[in-house]
């Protein structure tokens, strides 16, 4: 029956269902608890919405968010426009242990975000305080763009970008002509430079007016535009994509006259004055070289040298720059003093004497409490001190001014003051001295780089003669013409610093911000013909910037299909943002890419996500080697070859509810390339590598899995890149049916790259082996592909070079094409191209070159296909070849396998019961050597180790990370490529079926089989993914079967609840060594693995019983608990069930509390269980005879000769420990024991009449759980326990107390026979009823066991004050032989606080718990010691032989290591006193993060201090989980409730 999730529709408006005659698709992402979305990889870009799609929200209503939790998503509904700051809100309303889901339908591509507002949790347990709502940061999700061309979807993947400079165009009426040709050449797509009017340099990025269009090309201004961008899409399949400039204008805008607040000026951006007047200094000094007797034209290093030495003096010094640093002393010392002589304070006094300090100390104090003005650059001497603060400072050291205010000024007292403050000054003013040096030196030398680049490196544009028409340095400021517009500012507003690049620099920082000096430094590289834009926060700070750009911004979105973002690195990102916003209200599926010189993936990403970017622009011609270009296809190519996709990940939970539905989980991707093998940035092959380099470059981009370009010219092999500025000249127009450069091969590769990019080639394998790259990619699917061999002109471009032969596996091959590109690069041609009327490329021809070789073997079942590069084979050089993997695409072939490998799963196990699914998914090593003589054990991967699991779980604890991590490059896919063994292992196991037999299996045997016959033929790079999927699908559909066969209250609940249940299958099987009886085999738990497994270690009462709640009642495995509690039933002796069963051939009765877990088990047994009270009459065979002590072998006549029912078993227990006994262990001595001495086989057991108090044990026993014994002869530690806990156990009488309760209620309920118990065997003996001794335990208990916050309340309490380390605590146990043992704080009193909870006053409990929560719990465990006891131990290491007699062979074991399964009690208690589930939830973080992800999928024993891993711990321990599972059963309940 599938389990019904939480659907949250919008509070405000009622939510729609969706139906539809195919499949629709849910993308669920699921969340943290904090929020934050669950994924692997770097953001979340959903797929373009060709269809509506549901995107759901899903969280477990445990987590912490979901505490008065709301969630706010921006994403509009069908229908409305979008608005990022309005929000549709749902309320995360589920319990506990149930998903909460949110259903959004996705109708639109863009960038969204959402967060979370909720009720933080209280700093403290049990705390009233209810804390203001908090609000999770935004986390962001894009939605990708569908772009049509002339009706048909384009994928971005398909798209090949041909930039162009517009103004190199020519007239509109030859654009048709030059665009035909682009299109001949197989591009989708063009970029054209911003196509707006220009201002006065030219620039197509210094606009003059953005709401113009270029009026000497378009007369009819955007009606042409329109047109010719129709023509090019409808005549030639050629969508268009524009820059928009956000971050400048030209200084010739005239609306900037208007409104120079829209730039960074002297009054708008006053720290920038220093910037000015340093910048209006240098251009001052430009023209004055000659008359200084400078040098103007500079010739070498020595004539740059003179002129900064010159500069230093002449600007430097004349500016006065360390005016913007300091205080100014003089005037401050006066202002000070004037404050000073006046009677009345407006300040408080300060405190101290600066008489004590040194001058450094007095002046960073006068700084501390006066210097204002320092936190930023301003106008001169904008530091100062605060008067009233200084006239305070000084009273501090020289008391109240003598005389009137009109002191004179001779004074002794005034003088000796001013001389103070004037030594205190000038000591404030050092580190501002300082400051000024440093950035005095980093303007020298930025200013000697640059001047050095411009004017004398061979590289550098070679400026002419220094004026000051042409400066010395970039101008950073545009000063505006003075005119009736300008007249009405003030002087200040005229000056407006110029945009450009800093760098390294911080992209999300504004360099021209009062944060940052890169003006005053000199670290911009500036663009004198572009003003920088100053948007501020928001649009109140600069009304008609913002509405002028957003009335360009939703102009361009209105004739383009898409955007390019000029300078989006400097670009505010709520500014980018609120544009892009607008210009997706004008075209909703609007491509925008940009180009980000951050530096930084994290910053990239911010950009992206919150903007919503398509792409980011990504360089071949960045590359400096063949390597760096190896990596740059790799890392933009596509995924590995055999790969595991979205859909392989899918998890059946997220799916419920939604069955028929595609569910696909959400998932990370990485940035999405537009990869340019040239851009209008870059310099050109023949600049950077050899020209033949063109067609390699160009041909290895074009196999990229993402979106393409180039820039025009690339094809055409132009010699130089060209500059956008000053270049005069035009495209040259080509012929029909006439080819240019490169130009027919990069048809045949875009038109490559857009059938690749359009049906889904989305796997890549790159090689880099000297000159050569080789690129392979393919469809996942169909397994065609398409190969290139690309020998690159880097670093030569003569030579065949070294590449071995290529070996394909499994895979056919045709040759599409082999071609050389040959180029008359001389430097004669080059002058010569440069000279031409028109922009020409190098004369260049495509010459058709010999094929590789190929040769197909076929042996052994196995084909290879060799491919040989030909002797000639330069330089510029490339083969492309068509791949196909035989019959993959016939019918039944791979094209469908991925569906046929899957498909029948549930089937194939729908018949096992949970002991056979045991055997299927888990079996360890040693259980899997049991059932097989020692034959069969785990299996083992070279270089990897031996798996956790025989069983299915053993594999998919390694496959899962594999899968999800697309992990190709592991030990196990190397393995799996290697062979198809591990799944003959598992037909293997499936053939022998353990003591099963293999009937149970035969039906999931031949589904695997049937599935490795269909694979024996694919290449090996494929198995690692197919193996994946069939163990997958049989992974995940007996994961099903288990829960299924498990109660209503496990199938609806959450994946980590399910995961704490199947520990439940994963611990219970059955074994040839051991069984719960002695003749008869059944399944049996073991109590953890790998050390518990087998033979007499394997079955502990004790753990049985702590375990049995959890992991059979609370799961609905109502049969297995029966029947461990009956055969523990039987084996009762002494009131006592064994501590080790041995399958009651040789129990050992050796613990003291193993009785009182039983009896607990069959009170939650009764309780849980329909009709559970019948188990009392059950009647079971004695393995002892009842009320006799006597030990006799299982296979004795006496044994099993008679019977009990389970009541009468309980009254034995009880009756044995109100008489008490004192016996010898059976067969004591080194056969069951090799460390005890003889005293610790002793057994004394009784019971204290006045308090109904048990006692037990002695001093070299230890009766309980915390049962080490030493081991260490070295230490002198052997058979002296490490916790004996002699005396009176608090969870012994807390469990005792709880049974009393519940056999006195059965006995009023006509349902258990007996009242009570008699005090000895004696004739006369006194009668106790159940009553009367739970009252005596009722009266006693917090007397006797607590131990009071206030020493004054110690008479009240039987307590030893000098033995108290800590008080508010529950003694561990009552007059143990060490009675300081007594007073340790251990957390077993919580076990009594949940079996017993009317023992606790009610005050005291939050107490105590708060304190354990702090105290004792760790990150998964809790703590076995008070960290603050001498005795605590914290690192357990049983291996230890040391002199040490506390650690020493592990006898530390209990003596602070943090066990995991108190940590269900400790968490019970809470859940039992009202604490918020939510605070429960974030408690378990530990567990879940273990059973989640830990190999062995369960939670550990123990761990070390702070969590840490402790390797002797058992890796899955059945009571660990199975208390977990209590936690979140109770938790439930308790939510369901509320």
């Amino acid at each position: 029956m599938a389990p019904s999730p939480v659907v949250l529709v919008p509070t405000a408006v009622g939510g729609k269902t969706i139906s539809t005659a195919t499949p629709h698709t849910i993308h669920v992402l699921n969340l943290k608890d904090d929020g934050s979305p669950d994924i692997i990889g770097s953001y979340i870009n959903l797929p373009p919405p060709l269809e509506p799609y549901t995107l759901r929200f899903a969280i477990v209503g445990g987590a912490s968010v979901c505490r008065e939790g709301t969630l706010h998503v921006n994403i509009p509904k069908k229908g409305e426009e979008f608005d990022r700051q309005k929000f549709q809100k749902f309320e995360l309303k589920a319990d506990f242990n149930r998903i909460c889901h949110v259903d959004l339908e996705i109708v639109r591509p863009g960038s969204f975000d959402y967060y979370i507002t909720y009720r933080p949790l209280p700093s403290q347990l049990f705390s009233d305080e209810k804390l203001e709502l908090a609000t999770t940061p935004k986390h962001f999700i894009t939605v990708g763009v569908g772009l049509h061309c002339n009706g048909k979807y384009l994928p971005p993947s398909s798209l090949s970008i041909y930039s162009v400079v517009s103004k190199w165009l020519g007239p509109l009426t030859e654009w048709d002509k030059q665009f035909e040709y682009v299109a001949r050449k197989g591009y989708n797509m063009i970029h054209f430079t911003p196509l707006n009017h220009r201002g006065g340099s030219n620039s197509p990025y210094s606009l003059r007016d953005q709401l113009t269009f270029d009026p000497e090309i378009f007369t009819n201004g955007e009606k042409d535009v329109r047109q010719v961008l129709e023509m090019l899409e409808h005549k030639h399949g050629l969508l268009s994509i524009t820059d928009v400039v956000w971050n400048h204008t030209a200084p010739e805008s005239v609306w900037l006259q208007e409104h120079p607040d829209a730039g960074y000026n002297l009054i708008t951006a006053p720290w920038l004055e220093s910037a000015y007047a340093l910048d209006d200094a240098l251009l001052e000094f430009s023209g004055k070289l000659g008359a200084l007797g400078l040098p103007t034209v500079l010739k070498d290093k020595e004539d740059l040298l003179r002129v900064m030495d010159a500069l230093k003096t002449h600007v430097i010094g004349t500016v006065r720059l360390w005016e913007y640093y300091v205080v100014d002393a003089k005037k401050n010392v006066e202002s000070i003093l004037a404050a000073w002589k006046q009677k009345e304070r407006k300040r408080e006094p300060l405190a101290g004497d600066t008489k004590k300090g040194d001058l450094y100390s007095q002046a960073m104090l006068l700084a501390q409490v006066g210097l204002r003005g320092a936190d930023r650059l301003g106008e001169r001497f904008r530091r100062h001190i605060d008067p009233d603060a200084g006239a305070v400072f000084l009273d501090l050291h020289y008391g109240a001014p003598k005389g009137t205010a009109e002191v004179d000024e001779e004074d002794e007292h005034v003088s000796g003051a001013r001389k103070f403050l004037e030594r205190v000054l000038d000591e404030l003013n050092l580190p501002n001295y300082k400051e000024y040096d440093v950035d005095c030196s980093e303007i020298l030398e930025q200013l000697y780089n640059r001047i050095s680049y411009q004017r004398l490196d061979p590289n550098g544009p070679k400026y002419g003669p220094i004026s000051q028409e042409h400066p010395l340095a970039e101008v950073y400021f545009t000063r505006l013409p003075h005119n009736k517009i300008t007249a009405k500012h003030q002087p200040g507003e005229l000056f407006l610093v110029n945009n450009g690049w800093v760098w390294n620099a911080n992209a999300l920082k504004d360099f021209a911000g009062p944060d940052s000096r890169a003006y005053l430094r000199r670290e911009v590289i500036s663009w004198g013909d572009c003003v920088k834009l100053r948007y501020g926060k928001s649009k109140e700070d600069s009304p008609y910037l913002w509405e002028h750009m957003q009335k360009y911004t939703e102009q361009m979105a209105a004739c383009f299909h898409g955007f390019r973002i000029d300078n989006c690195h400097s670009t505010p990102v709520h500014v980018a943002q609120t544009f892009l916003d607008a210009a997706r209200r004008v075209r909703n599926d609007l491509y925008v890419f940009a180009e980000l010189f951050t530096g930084n993936e994290n910053t990239d990403k911010v950009f992206v996500q919150q903007l919503g970017l398509n792409s980011l622009i990504r360089e071949a011609m960045q590359a400096w080697s063949t390597g760096e270009l190896s990596r740059l296809v790799h890392k933009h190519g596509g995924l590995p070859i055999g790969s595991f996709h979205q859909e392989d990940k899918v998890n059946r939970i997220s799916a419920r509810g939604s069955e028929g539905s595609n569910i696909l989980p959400v998932a990370g991707v990485n940035i999405h390339a537009l990869f340019m093998d040239c851009t209008h940035d870059n310099e050109m092959p023949y600049q950077k590598r050899f020209a033949a380099d063109t067609l390699p470059n160009g041909a290895l981009v074009a196999m990229c899995d993402c979106a393409v370009g180039s820039v025009a010219g690339y094809d055409e092999v132009y010699p130089k890149h060209l500059d956008v500025v000053n270049e005069k000249r035009r495209y040259q127009q080509v012929a029909d049916k006439e080819w240019k450069g490169i130009g027919e091969v990069k048809k045949v590769f875009n038109q490559v790259h857009a059938e690749m990019g359009r049906d889904g080639y989305t796997e890549m394998h790159v090689h880099h082996e000297g000159e050569y790259i080789t690129v392979h990619r393919v469809h996942p699917k169909t397994h065609r592909g398409y190969f290139l061999i690309a020998h690159t002109a880097v670093g030569n471009k003569e030579g065949r070079g070294e590449i071995n032969p290529i070996v394909l596996t499994g895979t056919k091959v045709k040759t599409i094409g082999s071609w050389y590109l040959k180029v008359d690069d001389s430097e004669e041609t080059y002058k010569s191209v440069l000279a031409d009327k028109e922009l020409v490329g190098l004369p260049s021809t495509v010459e058709n070159i010999d094929p590789v070789k190929i040769e197909e073997k076929e042996e052994n079942g196995s084909f290879t296909t060799t491919l040989t590069v030909p002797d000639t084979f330069p330089p510029g050089s490339v083969t492309l070849i068509e791949t196909w993997i035989p019959g993959a695409g016939d019918e039944g072939g791979l094209s469908g396998i991925d569906n046929f490998l899957i498909s029948g799963a549930d089937e194939a196990v729908e018949n096992l019961d949970l002991i056979e699914l045991n055997y299927f998914l888990y079996r360890a090593d040693a259980e899997e050597r049991d059932t097989s003589e020692g034959r069969d054990g785990v299996y083992v991967v070279p270089g990897h180790g031996a798996l956790v699991y025989a069983g299915l779980q053993g594999w998919w604890s390694v496959l899962e990370p594999m899968v999800l991590h697309n992990d190709l490059g592991s030990k196990i896919a190397q393995h799996l490529r290697e062979g198809l063994w591990p799944l003959e292992y598992i037909i293997g196991r499936l053939e022998k079926g353990g003591l099963h037999g293999p009937k149970p299996f035969e039906k999931a045997r031949q589904w695997f089989q049937e599935r490795l016959d269909k694979i024996r033929p694919v290449p090996g790079f494929l198995r690692p993914r197919y193996v994946a999927l069939i163990v997958k699908a049989a992974f995940d559909a007996a994961w099903a079967q288990g829960v299924k066969l498990m109660n209503q209250e496990i199938q609806d609940g959450t994946e980590f609840v399910q995961r704490l249940a199947m520990v439940g299958i994963q611990c219970t099987g059955l074994m040839k060594s051991t069984s719960l009886w002695p003749n008869k085999t059944v399944p049996c738990l073991a109590a953890g693995l790998p050390h518990f497994a087998v033979e007499y270690m394997r079955c502990w009462g004790r753990d049985i019983f702590i375990s049995l709640r959890g992991l059979y009642l609370v799961t609905g495995r109502f049969d297995e608990a029966k029947e461990h509690i009956l055969a523990f039933a039987s084996v009762v002796k002494h009131g006592m069930i064994p501590n080790l069963l041995d399958g009651g051939r040789r129990p050992r009765y050796n613990s003291r509390d193993s009785i009182w877990f039983f009896l607990q088990a069959i009170q939650d047994y009764v309780k849980i269980v329909p009709n559970g009270e019948q188990l009392l009459k059950e009647k079971v065979k004695r393995r002892f005879l009842p009320y006799d002590d006597t030990w006799f072998d299982f296979d004795d006549e006496r044994a099993y000769s008679k019977e009990s029912t389970i009541e009468e078993v309980i009254q034995e227990a009880l009756q044995r420990h109100a008489w008490g006994m004192q016996f010898t262990e059976a067969n004591a001595g080194l056969q069951i024991d090799s460390q005890m001495r003889w005293e610790g086989f002793q057994q004394k057991i009784w019971t204290e009449w006045e308090t109904g108090f048990i006692y037990g044990g002695n001093r070299w026993n230890c009766g309980t759980w915390m049962d080490k014994m030493g081991e260490s002869e070295r230490a002198g530690t052997k058979g002296v326990p490490g916790t004996p806990r002699d005396g009176a156990d608090v969870e012994i009488i807390g469990m005792l107390y709880s049974t009393l309760v519940w056999v006195q209620e059965l006995h009023s309920k006509g349902l258990y026979k007996e009242t009570g118990v008699t005090t000895s065997q004696d004739s006369d003996a006194k009668t106790v009823t159940f009553k009367q001794w739970a009252a005596a335990i009722q009266k006693s208990f917090h007397k006797y066991f607590y131990v009071p916050l206030d020493e004054s309340e110690d008479k009240n309490f039987v307590v030893e004050p000098s033995l108290i380390r800590r008080r508010g605590i529950y003694k561990d146990c009552l007059n143990p032989s060490l009675e300081y043992t007594a007073y340790q704080f251990r957390p077993n009193f919580l076990i009594t606080l949940v079996v017993a909870p009317s023992l606790f006053p009610k005050e005291i409990i939050p107490q105590v718990l708060g304190l354990t929560d702090k105290t004792l719990v760790g990150p998964l465990g809790v703590a076995t010691l008070d960290p603050s006891d001498p005795e605590y131990h914290p690192y357990y290491h049983n291996s230890e032989d040391s002199d040490n007699p506390a650690t020493s062979k592990g006898r530390n074991y209990h003596q602070g290591p943090e066990w995991v399964w108190p940590r269900g009690y400790f968490l019970r208690a809470l859940v039992k006193e009202g604490v918020d589930d939510k605070a429960v939830w974030v408690r378990l973080k530990g567990i879940r993060e273990q059973v989640t992800h830990a190999p062995w999928r369960g939670v550990t024993e123990l761990t070390q201090v702070n969590g840490q891993y402790c390797a002797d711990s058992c890796e899955t321990q059945a009571w660990s989980s199975g208390c977990a599972v209590e936690v979140a059963w109770d938790a439930g309940r308790v939510s369901q409730m509320a």
